[in-house]
């Protein structure tokens, strides 16, 4: 999904509504901004990595085989996408 916003003169965006329910960014909640070379990506305050070593602590059992977090975030971000 692709959104095309204005940056106000005060170096401001907006981030459509329908976009902060579906990551979670509730009205004075914070978010987490990541600069990739040219790119910013914006997040809602919850760490994604942070929220599978919780629930990772949860099972109590050791994982098979080890996981790319960064693969499999990325892969769920584009299939989150995709349904829009």
């Amino acid at each position: 999904m692709r959104i095309r916003r204005r940056v106000g003169q005060k170096g401001q965006i907006v981030i459509p509504k329908d976009v902060r329910e579906y990551v979670g960014i509730l009205p004075g909640g914070e978010v987490l901004m990541e600069v990739r070379d040219k790119e910013v990506v914006i997040r809602s305050e919850v760490d994604p990595k942070d929220f599978v070593e919780d629930f990772s602590r949860v099972v109590g059992q050791k994982l098979t085989k080890k996981i790319d977090l960064e693969v499999l975030l990325e892969q769920e971000a584009e299939d989150r996408f995709a349904l829009h």
